[in-house]
């Protein structure tokens, strides 16, 4: 009773960080810990993935330090800027020009508006200066001459928005929306309406061919990772400084937008999307996108007093891009971005840009909410059953299996130019595993020394940590169970004892049996016991296995493999080589605690144990160093295997078909395949008694890889043609001896 109850408080907690987590998910509460993981994993992402090199469709007119001394302290006069247009239009032909400044004030610094007034009231009646006047007039309307150098040309004005609780304050004028308020019909992007907006002078926005607003979107911990590209206010949409600037680039055709339909699991979402330019860009729900940032310094900086000078080499200008914008002190619009706690606004706009070109923005898609909401909820439920079963390792596979998978999902994503959020349904396995593992060691520790005391003596420590976890589970009665069992033994061992130094043999078994023991355990076998240099293991006892033959065939193959390094650490010391034997058979068993009064072990017996032994100790006379039984093969789907022989052991009269391992089908070498296939062919001729064509298939392999199992029957093919077998003859070759 109190072990149901412990399981039903580990899986109430569980449930309960489950829920939490699903409830920040669904935007019921908000756990700041995991919109902080989120941020983090999402930078990480970026960071990994961030290309890099130039780019030499955008470029920054930066109005610097050394611009500042050499023209004046900014603002600039609009004579200035109309020089500035002309030199980047005439003389450097840029591809368009995007303000990350507003103009919103009118120019008084040529000295205009006093002469007018002296034209109406002093002078008024003086025809010298009224002619004078009428003259100067044009050249020194800084306004009009910079309206005039914008008009015609494509250039996007910068202004900005005031958010709801900034103010109401309008001042200059607003372009003509990009888009009307339906244009998303039936689907109204979530966007916050300001409230107001800081515009440029109607003359320059009447000049220019748009103006898009350069509003920065930071996140809860001030990074600059995502940028509306539109945004509501009054009667339609306007478009952001980026794509506004591609717009004019790409001739000022009108902007296009709608929303995208898609089913998925049975329900229906909608993708809003703008098209600039001919370009189509998938928009999150509240009209922002990802800005898709480049390692390094991709775009070149050009200062501004250098344009203005003539003294910047053509080719970092022309048929660019260029933003205009600030790294002066003072001046400079700095962001915190995931790539620099200090990185220039203007330079943002400039990875839009870039991005939408190329394609690369990203989008959150509107089932990311559902979809994480399913993976906390399905993954947090599985992984809670999970651990409630299973012991803190296993546990462990399982939780990193499924946060490899969930960071699939988000690669996955992001290869499609989606970002999912993954970082809570992360958290929430990783949590799990947590919770449990704590909850699991305490709850753990009495059965863990309930179980030690049955079994500690008789299992390894590594399967009775696995038994402690279900005690009912488990008993130390015999019973009769489909098992797999395995006998290794060193061939040649008494002669090899003989050899060495009673110290140093010690050596040598300690080192092959701690081996071949770590072999066998990470197969999840038993070792029954040690029969001085022979191995006896079995595996579907007293821990349930339902692949328990594939495992002793994979052990097997492990074991041999494992030999060459261990021979080459042997000689190194000048001990001899090592060769082993290795016999596998798959059966009905008993197992169960046995033995006498004064000493009990955990085994197995039955024909079927004894069958492996005998199997271990024909090998030798094949050549090979693994046989197995027709049961174990019938049992063991992942690997391959040569029929060998069909024989008679002392003691049996059914014929065993008995087999060579040759690994795994699929990673099987196409050589091995085709040599099994042969010898095949070779043991059918030989079982019709078709001696020559045994005999040539066999000198076949022979010259291709000679092996002393090819040499046997070539030896029984000359005897058979000699003394051939009686009438009847099966094929079965018997062995008197064990």
């Amino acid at each position: 009773m109190r072990r149901v109850s412990s399981r039903l408080v580990q899986a109430g907690l569980s449930a309960l960080l489950v829920m939490l987590v699903a409830a920040h998910v669904a935007g019921a509460i908000d756990i700041a810990p995991l919109q902080r993981a989120e941020a983090w994993l999402y930078d990480a992402w970026l960071k990994r993935t961030a290309p890099g090199g130039s780019d030499d469709r955008v470029a920054i007119l930066d109005i610097d330090e050394a611009s500042l001394k050499a023209v004046g302290r900014w603002p600039w006069s609009r004579d200035t800027m109309s020089a500035l247009m002309n030199q980047l239009f005439d003389r450097y032909g840029v591809a368009a020009v995007g303000f990350d400044v507003v103009f919103a004030e009118p120019d008084t610094s040529s000295g205009l508006d006093a002469l007018r007034r002296l034209a109406r009231r002093d002078l008024a009646g003086n025809r010298e200066f009224q002619a004078a006047f009428g003259r100067l007039a044009p050249r020194l309307d800084f306004d009009a001459r910079f309206a005039q150098s914008l008009a015609g040309r494509p250039v996007s004005l910068g202004y900005y928005f005031l958010p709801q609780g900034y103010g109401t304050e309008r001042t200059g004028t607003l372009p003509a929306p990009a888009l009307p308020a339906d244009a998303f019909a039936p689907l109204r992007p979530g966007l916050p309406a300001p409230t107001g907006y800081g515009a440029n002078l109607a003359a320059f926005q009447r000049a220019a061919e748009g103006a898009g607003f350069f509003n920065m979107r930071a996140d809860p911990d001030g990074t600059a990772r995502r940028m509306p590209l539109l945004s509501p206010f009054g009667a339609g949409y306007y478009l952001a400084l980026a794509p506004s600037t591609l717009r004019v680039a790409f001739g000022g055709d009108a902007v296009r937008a709608g929303v995208e339909r898609e089913s998925l699991l049975g329900r229906a979402f909608r993708t809003p999307w703008i098209e600039v330019g001919g370009i189509r860009v998938p928009l999150s729900g509240d009209g922002s996108v990802y800005v898709p940032y480049r390692a390094g310094a991709p775009f070149p900086y050009v200062s501004a007093a250098q344009v203005l000078a003539g003294k910047v080499a053509p080719a970092q200008l022309e048929n660019r891009i260029v933003l205009v914008g600030s790294t002066a002190p003072g001046l400079a619009d700095l962001r915190v971005t995931p790539f620099s706690n200090a990185f220039p606004g203007v330079e943002i706009h400039a990875h839009l840009i870039a991005g939408m070109l190329d394609g690369t923005t990203r989008s959150t898609p509107p089932w990311a909410r559902d979809a994480r909401l399913l993976a906390v909820l399905v993954l947090g439920t599985l992984l809670t059953l999970v651990l409630l079963r299973v012991g803190p390792i296993v546990g462990l596979l399982a939780t990193v299996a499924l946060l490899a998978l969930l960071l699939a999902a988000y690669a996955a994503a992001w290869s499609k130019s989606w970002v999912v959020p993954m970082a809570a349904p992360m958290l929430a396995v990783f949590g799990l595993y947590g919770l449990n593992t704590a909850y699991g060691f305490f709850a753990a520790t009495r059965s863990k020394r309930q179980i030690t005391r049955l079994f500690g003596q008789y299992v390894p420590p590594e399967l009775a940590d696995e038994m402690s976890r279900d005690p009912g589970h488990y008993t130390m009665e015999g019973q009769s169970r489909d098992m797999t069992v395995l006998f290794s033994d060193i061939r040649g061992f008494t002669n090899f004892s003989e050899k060495l130094p009673p110290t140093e043999l010690a050596e040598v078994l300690n080192a092959y049996l701690s081996t071949m023991t770590r072999i066998v355990q990470e197969q999840r076998g038993t070792i029954d016991k040690y029969i001085g240099d022979a191995i006896m293991a079995f595996w579907n006892a007293p821990v349930d296995l339902a692949d328990h033959a594939t495992r002793a065939v994979a052990t097997a193959l492990a074991m041999q493999a494992a030999l060459p390094q261990l021979n080459r650490e042997f000689a190194a010391r000048g001990w001899p080589e090592l060769k082993i034997g290795i016999g596998v058979n798959t059966g009905r068993m008993s197992v169960g605690n046995m033995g006498s009064e004064f000493r009990m072990s955990y085994t197995v017996m039955g024909d079927a144990v004894n069958l492996g032994s005998r199997l271990e100790g024909i090998t030798k006379q094949y050549g090979v160093g693994i046989l197995v039984t027709q049961p174990t093969v019938d049992a063991d789907p992942v690997h391959a295997f040569m029929k060998v022989d069909v024989v008679r052991v002392k003691g049996k009269e059914t014929p065993v078909a008995i087999y060579e391992p040759l690994g795994p089908m699929a990673t099987l070498a196409e050589a091995v395949r085709e040599d099994a296939a042969a010898f095949a062919a070779a043991f059918a001729a030989y079982q019709k008694q078709d001696w020559d064509a045994a005999e040539a298939a066999l000198r076949a392999l022979n010259r291709r890889a000679p092996r002393a199992l090819y040499d046997i029957y070539l030896e029984r093919i000359a005897h058979f043609r000699t003394q051939p077998p009686p009438a009847g003859w099966d094929g079965v070759f018997v062995y008197t001896t064990k």
